[in-house]
């Protein structure tokens, strides 16, 4: 009897929810789909939750919870703090820098990672058609270590002798070859000063019935590595990838 009632109570429960004003006004969904370019690929999915906005239901707001893993073969990753990149480095389209005076570098044969963020989206409901843009605001992420080849003119490190003492060691040689991980933190905070992996993108949605959509879009993926050797003289250790990616995924929705 009480499986019953509880099970009554869920049901008007939901049907309560679904009728409410609230409700109407709802739209969430997943997306699951890939990112892709010619040395990085990037599957990811996603909830997203949005309240349409006006009378006209045409904008809608709202947030997202991403979980993507990355993989890249051949790639470069460049200084990334702020302080020692402003003024000296712009980038291109994709992620090579247009100047590289003073910006050290760690090259890898394959890179992994895999994070989870929270962020915001916004939409333009036009029919069977939506126009949206996303981004990752904060998140976490994990892989595995793994040696990257750095690349510097200058820089050095300290090294802890058998007498306990300092020991300036340079970047060359056999000790070009350093032990990194993913930057756990991720945080945007706009341009160079952004931390850890964090993706942006643009989409259209096509409806193709209330149970499942195509979504085409954009994909701007930032990815960080910290390397567990700090550079004294440029008192750094996170390095960055910036990536543009072609973007595929189906959409599933539970509010329409």
């Amino acid at each position: 009897m009480k499986r019953t009632i509880v099970a009554l109570l869920t049901l008007f429960s939901i049907h309560s929810f679904a009728q409410s004003p609230v409700a109407a006004r709802l739209k969430s969904g997943f997306d699951v789909g890939m990112s892709y370019s010619k040395s990085n690929y990037n599957p990811s999915i996603a909830y997203y939750q949005l309240i349409n906005v006006g009378e006209r239901k045409m904008f809608s707001l709202g947030w997202t919870v991403r979980l993507g893993a990355f993989y890249g073969d051949n790639l470069n990753y460049y200084t990334a703090p702020s302080r020692l990149t402003r003024g000296k480095t712009g980038f291109g389209a994709l992620s090579e820098p247009l100047l590289v005076q003073n910006i050290d570098t760690v090259r890898f044969d394959y890179v992994t990672m895999t994070s989870l963020s929270a962020g915001l989206r916004a939409q333009v409901n036009l029919g069977i058609i939506d126009l949206g843009v996303s981004a990752d605001l904060l998140g976490v992420t994990i892989g595995r270590s793994r040696t990257g080849r750095y690349t510097s003119s200058t820089g050095y490190y300290n090294l802890k002798t058998a007498a306990s003492r300092d020991s300036s060691v340079y970047f060359q040689g056999n000790n070009v070859f350093q032990q990194t991980h993913p930057s756990r933190l991720n945080v945007r905070l706009l341009g160079d000063n952004d931390i850890g992996t964090l993706s942006s993108e643009v989409y259209a949605r096509l409806h193709l019935n209330q149970r499942m959509s195509v979504k085409f879009g954009y994909q701007w993926l930032t990815t960080e590595i910290t390397v567990n050797n700090r550079d004294v003289e440029a008192d750094n250790n996170r390095f960055r990838h910036r990536s543009g990616l072609a973007y595929l995924a189906l959409t599933f929705p539970i509010f329409y």
